[in-house]
Formats: C-alpha cells, sequence, structure tokens
C-alpha cells in the first residue's frame, strides 16, 4: 500500500515496519536511539476487525465486538514485545491534564476497569508499564527523558494544542521525576495535517490568541471564515517554547487524513471508523 508523505527537510522522521507476528507499525528512529524505550504508532492493518473498523481497531466505545478488539491488543502486546495485561490507558476528553501512573495501574482501560478520568496525558518512570492513547486525526506526543529514564504520552487535538498539552506534560515529569526539558526526546506522531485541516473562524481565533506571533506558521486563510490549521507546527511551537532542543524533536509528515487506507481518520470516514494507538514504554 502507497502511502502519502508530506515533503520535509528530514528524511529520518519516521519510519515503518512489521513485527515478527505481522503486525505493521510506524516509529521514530529519533525515539529509538534513544536505547531506553519500546514504542510504536499502530496503522489499521493487522488486526482481526471487520467493516469500518478492518482491522487492527483499538477503541472499545465505537460499536466494535470486544472479542476482536481483544485479540487487537493482543497482537499489539505481541508486537511490542509486552504482556497484555501492561497497558494503561487515558481518558481522552481533550483536555490538558496530566497523571502520573505506576505499577498499581496496570491493565486499566483493558483488563480492568479505568478509574482515572478527563486525562488525556500520563507519565511514568516504571518500566515495562505501556503508556497508550488513541487517535483517529488528532496528535500523539511522545516524551522520552534520556536523564531520569523517564516517559511520556499525550493526545493533543486542537484543544489540547491550544492548552497546550505539551508544555503540561514536561511540567508534570518535572514535578514527578525532575525532568529537564533541554534532556527530553520528543516526537509529535502522525495526524491530519494542515492541507486536510479545515476549521472555522472562531477555533482560528483560539489560535490567533494563544500563539500571538505564530499566526502564519500554523493558520491560512480560504475565505469565508475558513482556515487551514497545523497542529503539527503549533505542537512543535509548544515544545520549543517549553524548554525542548529543536534536534531532540521529531515532527510527523504522515496524515491520517491523506491516508486512510492505512491509517483511520475520523474526517476522512466521516466518524465511520476505529481507532489507533500509540504505545510507549520503558525497557
Amino acid at each position: 500500500m502507497r502511502m502519502e508523505w508530506k515533503k520535509t527537510s528530514k528524511d529520518d522522521i519516521l519510519r515503518m515496519r512489521r513485527a515478527e507476528n505481522g503486525v505493521p507499525y510506524l516509529y521514530y528512529p529519533l525515539l529509538e536511539r534513544t536505547g531506553i524505550v519500546r514504542h510504536c504508532f499502530t496503522t489499521r492493518l493487522g488486526g482481526v476487525s471487520k467493516g469500518i473498523y478492518e482491522s487492527l481497531n483499538l477503541s472499545f466505545s465505537r460499536g466494535d465486538e470486544r472479542e476482536a478488539v481483544e485479540e487487537n491488543f493482543r497482537r499489539v502486546a505481541e508486537a511490542l514485545g509486552t504482556e497484555y495485561g501492561n497497558f494503561v490507558f487515558t481518558d481522552q476528553t481533550h483536555t490538558a491534564n496530566v497523571r502520573r501512573v505506576g505499577k498499581e495501574d496496570a491493565g486499566k482501560g483493558l483488563t480492568r476497569a479505568l478509574d482515572h478520568f478527563d486525562v488525556d496525558g500520563i507519565v511514568t518512570d516504571e518500566p515495562g508499564l505501556v503508556l497508550s492513547a488513541f487517535y483517529a486525526d488528532c496528535v500523539p506526543l511522545y516524551f522520552v527523558d534520556v536523564k531520569k529514564r523517564a516517559i511520556g504520552l499525550a493526545h493533543s487535538g486542537w484543544r489540547g494544542t491550544a492548552a497546550r498539552i505539551g508544555r503540561a506534560a514536561l511540567e508534570r515529569m518535572r514535578l514527578e521525576f525532575g525532568t529537564d526539558p533541554a534532556d527530553v526526546v520528543c516526537a509529535v506522531g502522525p495526524s491530519i495535517c494542515q492541507d486536510c485541516y479545515e476549521v472555522s473562524e472562531d477555533v482560528a481565533a483560539v489560535f490567533e490568541r494563544e500563539f500571538p506571533g505564530h499566526e502564519g506558521e500554523i493558520l491560512e486563510a480560504k475565505g469565508n471564515g475558513k482556515y487551514q490549521l497545523s497542529l503539527w507546527r503549533a505542537n512543535e511551537i509548544v515544545l520549543l517554547e517549553a524548554g525542548v532542543k529543536k534536534e531532540r524533536i521529531a515532527v510527523t509528515n504522515l496524515c491520517t487524513c491523506c491516508n486512510s487506507r492505512l491509517l483511520f481518520s475520523h474526517r476522512a470516514t466521516g466518524g465511520k471508523r476505529g481507532n489507533l494507538g500509540a504505545f510507549l514504554c520503558l525497557r
């Protein structure tokens, strides 16, 4: 299957490989080279779900058969080299709330009920615990503190981006683990590109207010009160302003909407879709 990659000045930001069990996944060499994490971003291929959820759907809440989603998670666990019970989920409600999780949270959202709510970002220093967040156009943000051996994962839609959840995740890591943003390697994951992401004037006004001086980098006026919004660049700005070094940020050039045969996209399918997953754990 052909992927449509956006033009970029970097050629080492996102790659695809196939696990031994046949599940294809996307990964960042920049994160892999830290040597302390396992991570991936799934595609919609390699699972057992049918119909609009075909085939590696990772959502229990969109109408798919639970048994199919559970099998899909077993396949992701095998691809990651982890156990089925090691995942811990976010509870995504488009906030900038970030929570620390530990070994006592393993399985929450998958093998047992989630008991943390309105949490779009999670951080840990617990090896083996798989941070998990889910997407179908919104932006995954990965954080790896190479000195303190701590990690974070966040779900950043337009509301989370405007509220700077990337900064909130780094601040939570500072409070919990003593993280210095200059020691953090980050990735802005596969999500909807600016060409595909049309927003209304009221959303554009939020970004004009929250990103003064950067309007021309993240917004393109199309007339009739419509704008094209770059969540990729906006999140990169958030990370840079929070103190992450530019050379330690990998920004995606793969759009979920442009590649809706490979990746689930809410916009491309009018909401008839499953969910992709972003996963990150300390070795």
